[in-house]
C-alpha cells in the first residue's frame, strides 16, 4: 500500500485502500498498524486534520479493528 507522508509528532505516514476500507499508519516510532472497516471519509478527516495525531486519538485509536505489523507492512 503507498502511504503519503504526515507533517505530525505522531504520524510518519499513513495510506488507504478504499476497496478494502483498510487505513495503514505508520508512527514516527516506527511501529506499522493496520485498521479495519474504516471509512473513507475518516481517511480524508485525518489527511485534512490540523493535528493527525489528535484526530487519529480522538477517531481512529480504539474504534477500528486493528492488526500490528511486524515487517512493516510490507508483505
Amino acid at each position: 500500500m503507498e502511504r503519503v507522508g504526515f507533517d505530525s509528532t505522531v504520524i510518519a505516514s499513513a495510506g488507504y485502500d478504499s476497496g478494502l476500507r483498510m487505513l495503514e499508519v505508520e508512527f514516527t516510532s516506527g511501529a506499522v498498524y493496520r485498521y479495519f472497516l474504516v471509512p473513507g471519509r475518516v481517511w480524508r478527516e485525518l489527511r485534512t486534520a490540523e493535528s493527525a495525531g489528535g484526530y487519529f486519538g480522538a477517531a481512529i485509536r480504539g474504534r477500528y479493528p486493528e492488526e500490528w505489523m511486524p515487517d512493516g507492512g510490507t508483505r
